[in-house]
């Protein structure tokens, strides 16, 4: 049960952060870059449920999309750093949120991939 995942819990709560903070951006961009964050940040969150609703190969896809859209926000987050949209502080509290869960699903591939191969 996805409840039971620190991944889950972890990616919620970044999420609860992060949704809020992003109202405070310039509003010229909320269309854009602010939008963009949300939304990865978001499908983030939907893959890693399908994900968990998965199986084998497709488990393994799934978490593969899921690391490609962390990439993303891990760029969004950079350039609302630039901007200085965020505050060092922020920044730096965003960026541990962010590595955590890049650990945590880095883990669940790994076991994913061995399990495949042990199937084999």
């Amino acid at each position: 049960m996805p409840e039971e995942m620190v991944i889950f819990t972890r990616t919620y709560d970044f999420i609860t952060w992060l949704i809020p903070l992003t109202e405070n951006f310039p509003r010229s961009q909320r269309f854009v870059v602010t939008q963009r964050l949300q939304q990865a940040a978001l499908n983030f969150q939907e893959l890693l449920i399908e994900a968990n609703a998965q199986r084998g190969a497709r488990r393994a896809e799934k978490l593969r999309v899921a690391d490609a859209e962390l990439r993303k926000v891990r760029l969004y987050l950079r350039l609302c750093e630039k901007w200085e949209w965020l505050k060092p502080n922020q920044y730096h509290h965003v960026s541990g949120m962010v590595a955590e869960i890049g650990r945590l699903l880095g883990g669940w591939q790994k076991t994913v991939t061995s399990a495949s191969q042990d199937a084999l």
